[in-house]
């Protein structure tokens, strides 16, 4: 079985080499293996291909979250098109909140992130028994999610990540560069004063960002109490490491998740 986390930035791709607890009835993880990563606005349908000869060359079902319509569209129709050319039985399936082991407390379950549901799913396996979570994603917009000790999905915070930060500061200003790279860019402690716009601007989102996810996981920890677990995921991670100590690194929090709707969603 495939998963494909179809993300504003990128659509990862995994295969499910072992399905955890579902298939064993202890309290695990599924396991991901064969990681790639598409480009969500530009991907080239033989990169695709590519991918799918090497992960599942003859019939497969592929599990689509997502929470980029466009790019999910266009992935459906590139699995659809291989299918039908390469005369390969690949069956598809989109999974939404219904589909995983999750309660959700918000006012619109159905309008949350599948991303931020998903990782909320796995955290739930992995804390520590009794004690909520608070899940921290670093994507192309950070998200603090709180995990109540029960296992239920509180709802969290939504900001925007560094890449989405020096882009606004881009277009929404008249003298100040664009970036490259902000994420790289800000995985060693930024230099302050900056002492050129660019160094400026990086220290500025750099130790902007560092202080912002430190306090919003400080207030979800005054809300939910301190005996909680963190757990940390996202492409970069590594710039907000240092401000959470303890925290659980988990990369592939979020397609372990959707794994997690394996069973469900195909049974359905």
């Amino acid at each position: 079985m495939l998963l494909a986390d179809v993300g504003n930035s990128r659509i990862k791709l995994a295969v499910i080499a072992d399905l955890g607890s579902a298939a064993s009835g202890s309290l695990r993880l599924p396991t991901v293996t064969k990681r790639q990563d598409l480009d969500s606005h530009g991907f080239r349908q033989a990169n695709l291909e590519t991918w799918l000869n090497q992960a599942a060359p003859t019939a497969a079902v592929v599990l689509v979250a997502s929470v980029h319509d466009a790019a999910a569209a266009r992935l459906e129709a590139a699995i659809a098109e291989l299918s039908a050319t390469r005369h390969r039985s690949l069956r598809q399936r989109r999974i939404a909140h219904g589909d995983l082991p999750l309660e959700v407390a918000v006012a619109e379950p159905h309008r949350v992130g599948i991303d931020r549901l998903a990782a909320a799913a796995a955290a739930g396996m992995v804390r520590r028994p009794g004690c909520g979570a608070i899940i921290v994603d670093c994507g192309t917009a950070a998200t603090v999610d709180l995990l109540s000790p029960e296992g239920v999905f509180l709802g969290g915070a939504i900001m925007p990540g560094p890449a989405l930060m020096a882009r606004a500061l881009a277009e929404g200003t008249s003298r100040l560069p664009a970036v490259a790279a902000m994420e790289h860019a800000m995985e060693t402690p930024p230099v302050m004063p900056g002492r050129s716009t660019q160094e400026a601007i990086v220290a500025g989102i750099g130790w902007g960002t560092r202080g912002a996810i430190g306090r919003l996981v400080a207030e979800a920890r005054a809300s939910l109490g301190e005996d909680v677990d963190v757990i940390l995921t996202g492409g970069w991670r590594s710039v907000v490491r240092d401000s959470l100590p303890g925290a659980i690194e988990m990369p592939e929090l979020v397609l372990a998740g959707i794994a997690l709707a394996a069973e469900r969603a195909c049974s359905r």
